[in-house]
């Protein structure tokens, strides 16, 4: 059993300000019981203070939460050299193939499992494009729905190899976005049947992995509210793209959204979001954010527990032989 209960936090919390829990944060996390944690460059010191800081987070709510990271490759990596290894970002190990992405997220899977990380953030099935922001445009596996597709489901069964459970990204696709996010609210004038055909698509094929992010963009065809606070873009994320594993917010605190963080973290959970995230905020805000998410209840419970069920032990694998087969593929300098 996953230990989890109706009383368990709708939340994933990250507000962990170093590589060694505080006392302050300590007792904060046993009361508030958080569903999982998430962890960041901040949180990253030597293998040691990592693996301690994960076993440290477990022991505060007395089991084996999740314990989630963004390591996609590329920029957004938050283990790197010389503890860990620099992997290709997304767009430019898609140029290596199929073969290639599957080697580099198992490896990368096996980094953050010695460490205790059973939860990675990525693939990010988001469609590239030729006003794709920045932010975003290198994050992708490339510029059309079948090649996302297929090296996303790559991506996904790599980690899974390694016994760390994927977390596909930005739902319902983030790709035509012009702005970032994390600073304003972007906008999709897209119809629906175009939004359909391309980039509901890759979600869609993959829509049997146990968990998801949404992301904080406005779709015209659908709604005025950010698909995060937006119930008729949840109910369109779990009836036409066939969505029915765990679904988390992208970060509560990205200035997309408006209203307080309490109001954020409401408006998520009345939309018909599973979890809330929260990445950057002091414990102050967090105990904020926990009131207003709520406990798990009914389908966000049952899907809480769905998603740990595919936790597994690594699969065999001689990890020098893969090491060696991604850099004849030129997929790792």
């Amino acid at each position: 059993m996953s230990g989890i209960t109706s009383k368990t936090g709708a939340t994933i919390l990250g507000g962990i300000a170093g590589p060694d829990l505080s006392p302050d944060e300590r007792a904060f996390f046993r009361a508030a019981d958080p569903w999982g944690f998430i962890l960041f460059g901040r949180n990253v010191d030597t293998p040691e203070r990592l693996t301690r800081l994960t076993a440290g987070l477990r022991e505060t709510v007395g089991r084996d939460a999740p314990i989630l990271i963004d390591q996609e490759g590329g920029r957004v990596q938050r283990m790197r050299a010389p503890h860990w290894t620099d992997f290709a970002a997304p767009l430019d190990l898609a140029a290596h193939g199929e073969r290639a992405v599957w080697l580099q997220y198992r490896l990368l899977g096996e980094e953050l499992q010695a460490m205790g990380i059973d939860v990675d953030c990525a693939p990010g099935l988001d469609i590239a494009g030729a006003t794709t922001h920045p932010f975003l445009l290198n994050r992708c596996f490339g510029g059309d729905a079948e090649t996302v597709t297929r090296l996303g489901r790559a991506a996904a069964d790599g980690l899974m190899a390694a016994g760390v459970l994927p977390v596909m990204k930005h739902l319902p696709g983030h790709g035509r976005t012009k702005v970032d996010s994390h600073h304003d609210l972007p906008v999709i004038d897209a119809t629906l049947y175009d939004l359909e055909q391309t980039d509901f698509a890759p979600f869609r094929a993959l829509a049997d992995l146990p968990m998801a992010m949404t992301c904080h963009i406005r779709l015209t065809a659908v709604d005025d509210a950010p698909a995060t606070a937006s119930k008729p873009v949840i109910e369109l994320i779990r009836n036409r793209i066939g969505f029915d594993g765990l679904l988390m917010t992208d970060d509560i605190g990205m200035q997309a959204l408006s209203g307080t963080l309490p109001e954020r973290a409401a408006a998520a959970i009345a939309a018909g979001c599973d979890m809330v995230l929260s990445c950057n905020e002091t414990i102050p805000e967090m105990e904020r954010i926990v009131a207003a998410s709520g406990g798990l209840r009914d389908a966000a419970l049952r899907r809480a527990n769905a998603a740990l069920s595919f936790r597994k032990a690594p699969d065999d694998a001689d990890l020098a032989d893969l090491r060696a087969e991604l850099r004849a593929l030129g997929g790792l300098a």
